[in-house]
């Protein structure tokens, strides 16, 4: 595939910038920024790596984790911390000015606007097999058939649920298995005289990230955002607003604020992500999870969220030999599994990685199943045009919910503004 050549990198990434930090929404943790300085020669014995997480200090157990990676290989690693846009800012300063890092880890949407920038180099370029990870999870890091990150493991959505409310309303979480069976707990929890769901619906990537789940799981596709099975998604959400399944606050919820939404004990259900383990457990109610059901059954396909670690292209291509031996490392089943640990959680990527969690965290079972039915959102190759799809389906989504648009009127503008956007 052509790539544009330096002087027209700025251009590509200055309309894609803006693109990627509303893509960062849906990070799993807060971010911040730093410096650094660029990568030594081949002959040195220091490899940069760039991540987006400036919340692990030098004294972390992410920090050691590199560290422990680069020595196995041999060398030292001067890591820097970035915000993830800030980040994609510096990585495109970085490729202008031919001293990129050896490693970047990227948000997942954000790897196939670096590769079709000409940025990142293939996996294949380097020899590294990717055939153990999950195809599911890794797609989001392919661009017209070639592969351009590996996941370092992933994040998704689920139902979390309130035990003690939905006892109380005679719900058993284990017989919800479509939407029949979901709307049917979330009125017998109306009935009772409780708050029956919550989810995030706001206007950024944050509310199609929430969306996806039921716009995939009606069998819905990205290219075609006003299909009659996109319709009955988006009448779903708009039919729980207007007759007080959830609440008007989901217009402007964003994950956080529905996640406080559901720990104040008044709601049975809400939306959120793996990244919320750990919190969920410390609730003053019992806690459980369900999966997102598809509309006749099954489990929805819910949007993967989580880095990739990625590989810009180096003048000096020996270079390649030892980042080859620092991204198996980071690879290996343990080292999935403790990635997955320190980020509380991520699921690793891969079969192996998947099956050591479970033996350490055998309650994370769950959010495999879910890891494992979840899909890219770049993915189907949509690569740099799905920011501006998402960008029309989640006004499409704000329209519909405010009753400013019926659903079908919503996202038939909707899939006008993303032709329009995408040239297509």
């Amino acid at each position: 595939m052509n790539r544009p050549s330096v002087s027209a990198r700025a251009a590509v990434f200055g309309t894609a910038v803006l693109a990627l930090s509303a893509l960062a929404a849906c990070a799993s943790a807060p971010q911040g920024g730093s410096g650094t300085d660029s990568a030594s020669s081949s002959g040195g014995g220091t490899y940069t790596w760039w991540d987006p997480y400036p919340q692990h200090d030098k004294s972390s157990a992410w920090a050691g984790r590199v560290n422990a990676c680069g020595k196995e290989a041999g060398v030292t690693i001067e890591r820097t911390a970035y915000d993830t846009t800030a980040l994609t800012n510096q990585a495109l300063l970085a490729g202008q000015e031919g001293n990129a890092p050896d490693v970047i880890l990227l948000d997942n949407p954000a790897v196939s606007t670096l590769a079709d920038a000409g940025m990142l180099a293939t996996m294949a370029d380097f020899g590294l097999d990717t055939s153990r990870f999950d195809k599911n999870l890794i797609a989001a890091g392919e661009l017209d058939g070639q592969t351009y990150g590996i996941p370092i493991g992933a994040n998704t959505l689920a139902l979390y649920y309130n035990k003690k409310i939905l006892d109380a309303a005679g719900v058993d979480p284990d017989s919800i298995k479509d939407w029949a069976s979901l709307d049917a707990a979330l009125k017998k929890v109306k009935e009772a005289g409780k708050k029956p769901i919550t989810f995030a619906g706001i206007g950024t990537e944050e509310g199609s990230f929430q969306f996806l789940p039921w716009f995939w799981g009606a069998g819905a596709q990205l290219t075609a955002l006003d299909s009659p099975q996109a319709v009955e998604a988006l009448e779903l959400w708009t039919s729980w607003v207007k007759s007080g399944i959830a609440p008007n606050s989901v217009i402007s919820n964003s994950q956080n604020t529905t996640w406080e939404e559901f720990l104040t004990g008044e709601f049975a259900f809400a939306e959120n992500g793996t990244w919320q383990i750990d919190s969920a457990k410390k609730a003053e109610f019992p806690t459980g999870i369900v999966q997102i059901p598809g509309k006749d059954g099954g489990v929805a396909p819910t949007p993967t969220g989580g880095e990739f670690i990625t590989v810009p292209v180096q003048k000096d291509t020996k270079r390649y030999d030892v980042t080859k031996k620092i991204l198996e490392c980071m690879t290996t089943p343990e080292g999935l599994v403790e990635t997955g640990t320190t980020f509380a959680y991520y699921i690793p990527s891969t079969a192996d990685g998947q099956q050591r969690i479970l033996e350490s965290e055998p309650s994370l079972k769950p959010w495999v199943d879910a890891v494992r039915s979840a899909k890219g959102r770049t993915s189907d190759n949509l690569g740099t045009d799905y920011p501006k799809i998402s960008e029309a389906l989640w006004t499409g989504v704000q329209k519909a919910l405010s009753g400013s648009a019926d659903p079908a009127d919503a996202l038939k503008q909707a899939q006008a503004q993303a032709k329009q956007a995408t040239g297509g």
